[in-house]
């Protein structure tokens, strides 16, 4: 039997009985559709944080000194107590770093965890739950920051230890109304009044926690208000990426001199990029891509063994027919071609129909509820494999076993 002549015959039986066919392959569907969602979901997540949350959160072509890594999360207990016996990073350290690397954009000190979490109050309006950072000027040249309104912090601010702040835009917006009209008004942080400099451009939301709700304090401000950090960071903002890596050695031999290590001995420090970020991320991401195989396998397995019953039971109501093809000249091999090509196209329309639905739960996902989703061509590719490897595994028995009826046996079925 020709290909072309298994495809006509397997696309008319599917029409025929439309229902049937829909609910035989609603486990692949779900299956394939979860496995297109999730996928999307995860892959999102991981371009907003290569792209957009490592900008906004360290800053681009940007480089670390920090007490401890950006990956603290995948470190043990012991490694924990060893980071905490670590020396904090300094204004001092902060010179050295500039010293080391003169050709850097900018380089920064900002203060660290714990990270204060004020009330910031206006005449009769007020926003608890405002995270509170102290910085000196650099850090908005880092943070590579936009102004909707006023400037930037100043070298006097630093010096002069000024009572001045820098709003987020969503603290403007929800205190003024016209986040503009914030500068050179006094607002209240968790009982200090400041003069209110300049009103950062939104940056936006992601899942659910924002990146406009902040105010920054020139640093010695903000150590007079709420001391000293367990963690301080210094903040390297190169003019290009290919600089980063030469720029983070100096820097590193700079500490090393600095804190009087001996050759050999570990770094009381860490020098880290966006790219430790990224990869502390991916790690966690890793975690759910060892799930969702298994959680579509259980899908695919269940859905296959629920299209082989159907085809089993097919092969028994077509008997007549599949004695009177084979009374004809049909052969065993036909036979088994023309079942086994139905069982690919029905699980393929399953698995094209998974994709679609899985496509539109990840534009619903990525419009309305602030997750981000990027569909890939690598998990349609996957999904669509897996859908029709389902018909060809599980379409084998019932395809050999209409292969082997006895034609005249077959006949005499009513």
């Amino acid at each position: 039997m020709p290909l072309l002549e298994a495809l006509r015959l397997a696309l008319q039986a599917i029409w025929s009985s439309k229902l049937r066919s829909f609910f035989t392959l609603l486990g692949i569907i779900v299956s394939v559709g979860f496995l297109v969602v999730v996928i999307a979901i995860i892959q999102g997540m991981n371009a907003y944080v290569r792209d957009t949350l490592t900008a906004s959160m360290i800053g681009t072509n940007t480089f670390q000194v920090r007490r401890g890594p950006i990956s603290i999360g995948l470190l043990d207990d012991e490694q924990v107590r060893a980071i905490a016996k670590r020396p904090l990073v300094t204004v001092e350290d902060a010179e050295v770093v500039q010293r080391a690397v003169p050709d850097a954009k900018a380089v920064a000190l900002q203060s660290g965890w714990p990270t204060p979490v004020g009330e910031v109050s206006y005449r009769n309006r007020n926003m608890i739950n405002v995270l509170v950072f102290g910085v000196t000027p650099a850090y908005q040249v880092v943070q590579d920051y936009r102004f909707a309104a006023g400037g930037p912090l100043g070298e006097p601010d630093l010096r002069e230890r000024r009572p001045v702040a820098i709003l987020g835009h969503e603290i403007a917006e929800k205190l003024f109304d016209v986040p503009a009209s914030a500068v050179g008004h006094r607002v209240r942080l968790d009982g200090h009044e400041l003069t209110v400099r300049g009103v950062v451009a939104p940056k936006g939301r992601l899942l659910g926690q924002s990146f406009d709700a902040f105010v920054l304090l020139p640093f010695s401000t903000f150590e007079a208000f709420y001391g000293r950090r367990k963690t301080t960071v210094v903040s390297v903002k190169m003019h290009t990426a290919e600089e980063i890596d030469d720029a983070m050695a100096r820097a590193e031999e700079a500490m090393r001199v600095a804190h009087r290590l001996r050759p050999g001995e570990d770094n009381d420090f860490t020098v880290d990029k966006a790219d430790a970020f990224v990869a502390f991320w991916k790690k966690l991401t890793a975690v759910l891509f060892t799930a969702i195989p298994a959680v579509v396998a259980i899908g695919i397995v269940v859905g296959g063994i629920v299209i082989m019953n159907i085809m089993l039971m097919t092969v028994t109501e077509r008997t007549r027919e599949i004695g009177l093809r084979k009374s004809l000249g049909a052969t065993r091999r036909d036979i088994r071609r023309q079942f086994l090509v139905e069982a690919l196209v029905l699980t393929s329309l399953g698995g094209l129909l998974g994709v679609v639905g899985g496509w539109g739960l990840a534009w619903g996902v990525s419009s309305f509820t602030p997750l981000p989703a990027r569909i890939t061509v690598w998990s349609v590719a996957i999904a669509l494999t897996l859908g029709a490897g389902a018909g060809l595994v599980f379409g084998v028995y019932p395809a050999a076993r209409a292969s082997r009826l006895d034609p005249i046996a077959a006949l005499r079925v009513e």
